[in-house]
């Protein structure tokens, strides 16, 4: 009862969350995914050109540890609102660029590097500061908002799109994330019950950052999350354009989206519960290796609707996972003070790795036109990324720095 009693205290922080979440950039994945292929036929553009704006993911990955900063120093609710405004701006002005490839990368710079503070950075620090025995749950349900919004907005964008044109979606999304961006900023707590966490001194960067550099931990949870995280693009960027390549009509499509979202959605549960109840390196582990078979599988010439499904369930089922795996795993190793920067930092890394896989899908495709190649040398990084994780501590670790003891 205890379990579940601290969830339900901790409602209002967690709706706030988990709408913010599935309302904010991390569904930018599944709305480009929706509407790329119309955007690209439209404007003329080549796949693997296209391709190359996921490159552009480089520029998160130095934002998110000023993003990260900022929601430490100043909470969240200051610093997500910096995002609010700004996506219904950068969806707008998607609807506007007409067939325009710069003005595409140039709204999208400025997407990556402003929106980010309506991501898992940010967000998920509600729960760290308000749950503690029912973390892992607390965390899935967060990370539930946008697996909800990619298995029910998935496939009404597709179908929205298909009637409408990708223009006037944008213009739909527009106002969506107008009218909730509203409803989450009123919810987030103006941080009042955790006096302790308001008043304390802040600390300067060059006394957190050699903590967190210093801990073996973070050296660990680097690699594993760039490893992990080079399919990432193709999974939410690519997706339709991947399942067309192996034979899946359009209106399959929309299937794919939900067996995504399915996924998403009970890899965060299942994982969430796990980390709370078992080894959670050892739960890491399994989570994130799952999706190095679905690549292998989408590599093969399995090409049966039933088996492609069941491989990009079983993709989504590690996104949904890593979600809670990263931000549980930082809880336990940092400080609650230094918490979104630590994130911020190591979804950096997440960011840069996409980055890298972006890149490195745009070159196999413009040598090969498959999607093969690519998808067996990432699910080999995958395999080796969650191997990493057994390295982690398994024994809890009590730090007193600043008087303030850390799980480890």
């Amino acid at each position: 009862m205890r379990y579940l009693s601290e969830i339900g205290a901790a409602w209002r922080p967690l709706l706030a969350a988990t709408l913010g979440m599935g309302t904010g950039m991390s569904i930018i994945g599944t709305v480009t995914s929706a509407i790329a292929p119309s955007l690209v036929a439209d404007a003329g553009w080549s796949k693997a050109q296209f391709a190359m704006t996921g490159m552009l993911g480089m520029l998160t990955a130095l934002s998110m540890p000023f993003i990260g900063r900022l929601a430490d120093l100043f909470g969240v609710k200051l610093t997500a609102l910096i995002g609010i405004v700004a996506m219904p701006l950068t969806m707008l002005g998607f609807s506007l660029i007409g067939g325009s490839f710069e003005a595409y990368l140039a709204i999208f710079i400025f997407q990556s590097i402003i929106c980010v503070t309506t991501t898992a950075t940010v967000y998920t620090r509600l729960v760290v500061q308000h749950i503690e025995h029912a973390r892992g749950l607390g965390l899935a349900i967060v990370a539930c908002g946008p697996a909800l919004f990619a298995a029910i907005g998935g496939p009404v964008i597709n179908e929205f799109v298909e009637a409408h044109g990708w223009s006037a979606t944008y213009r739909m999304l527009a106002l969506f994330t107008v009218l909730t961006g509203i409803v989450v900023f009123l919810l987030i707590p103006s941080g009042r019950a955790h006096a302790a966490l308001v008043t304390a001194p802040k600390r300067r960067a060059r006394d957190d950052y050699p903590e967190i550099f210093g801990e073996r931990a973070f050296w660990i949870l680097f690699g594993a999350m760039y490893l992990c995280n080079l399919p990432l693009t193709l999974i939410l960027v690519q997706l339709k354009m991947l399942v067309l390549d192996q034979g899946i009509s359009g209106e399959g499509a929309s299937i794919m989206f939900t067996a995504l979202a399915v996924g998403m959605l009970l890899g965060r549960f299942v994982t969430g519960v796990a980390l709370d109840r078992f080894a959670p390196q050892v739960v890491s582990f399994v989570m994130l290796a799952l999706p190095g078979l679905g690549l292998f599988v989408l590599a093969s010439n399995w090409d049966a609707p039933a088996v492609v499904t069941a491989a990009i369930f079983s993709l989504g089922f590690a996104v949904g996972a890593e979600g809670d795996i990263l931000a549980f795993l930082v809880a336990r190793h940092f400080r609650t003070r230094i918490y979104s920067s630590v994130l911020g930092l190591l979804t950096g890394v997440c960011s840069l790795a996409a980055a890298s896989g972006a890149a490195l899908l745009s070159w196999t495709l413009a040598r090969t036109g498959s999607f093969d190649t690519f998808l067996v040398t990432v699910g080999t990084s995958v395999f080796a990324g969650a191997l990493l994780l057994l390295m982690l501590r398994k024994g809890p670790q009590v730090e007193e720095a600043l008087g303030e003891p850390v799980p480890a």
